[in-house]
């Protein structure tokens, strides 16, 4: 057997075993919440309203920022796809883990018990499945509604983040539907940090009831902080943009009309 084949022998091992999918899910899990923290920081950005100075909202600019990354090597917006193709691998790989783990789980115990005994598990942990499912759901529709537009309905221009976000904002569905699925990733992430630092070894007798509060702070901080944004807008508590997006304005004076059509197409940061 060459190395080739040893190599591709194990990983099947690997990947076959309850460890082995347990592990996947909590590398993938741990990438993914970092980058859910980030671009909730990112999106926080909307309450900094408009530079006096460029007359361009701050999350406007912040979107360009991104695309911008790595410019010089990877080509405008080339860091921002290259990290969407990492996170829909981690997705995938998070998902079809879960899945696996699922049937396994199923396999080994093919009879339900009569009686349901739930013992020490919590909400979060007997709701992972159906949550994960409406959180692919949510990753599925926001990326329609927020990078593609295709969704939007409310005049989507690329690049306009602040204006794009303060119209589907203003609809009482779009922040009902965005509040259950920050309750469902609150409650996923609960459980999901709680299960990845007991499978990468960090969980201690000594450290479990920190590891615990900081699930908690986790799930907390993530769901207020994305969840503050639709609702400030939908309560009237931030400036509706102006009639031309300010990012508009700006470009139009700067770069002229041709090259302005190139930035909004390249524009396309998610929200």
């Amino acid at each position: 057997m060459n190395s080739s084949a040893a190599s591709k022998g194990l990983l099947c091992q690997f990947w076959g075993s309850t460890i082995g999918k347990k592990i996947v899910m909590a590398i993938t899990g741990a990438a993914m919440v970092l980058f859910v923290i980030g671009h909730m920081a990112g999106n926080l950005k909307v309450f900094g309203g408009m530079d006096p100075t460029s007359g361009i909202y701050k999350v406007d600019a912040y979107a360009a920022f991104l695309l911008s990354i790595g410019e010089g090597m990877l080509g405008k917006g080339g860091f921002v796809w290259m990290t969407r193709i990492a996170l829909l691998l981690c997705v995938v790989l998070h998902v079809c883990a879960a899945v696996g783990l699922r049937i396994q789980n199923v396999r080994a115990r093919p009879s339900s018990y009569k009686v349901a005994s739930y013992g020490s598990s919590t909400i979060a942990s007997r709701t992972m499945t159906y949550g994960g499912l409406i959180l692919l759901t949510f990753i599925i529709v926001h990326i329609l509604h927020f990078t593609t537009g295709h969704v939007h309905f409310d005049g989507f221009v690329h690049g306009n983040v602040y204006a794009n976000v303060y119209a589907a904002f203003s609809h009482w569905y779009w922040v009902a539907f965005y509040a259950v699925a920050m309750g469902a990733l609150a409650l996923h992430l609960y459980h999901g940090v709680w299960s990845m630092l007991q499978t990468l070894g960090v969980d201690t007798p000594r450290w479990n009831a920190t590891l615990r509060l900081t699930s908690k702070a986790v799930c907390m901080v993530v769901a207020v902080g994305f969840v503050v944004v639709p609702l400030a807008i939908f309560l009237k508590l931030l400036a509706p943009p102006k009639a031309e997006p300010p990012s508009t304005a700006f470009a139009s004076a700067v770069v002229g009309d041709a090259t302005l059509n190139t930035e909004r197409a390249l524009i396309q940061e998610g929200f």
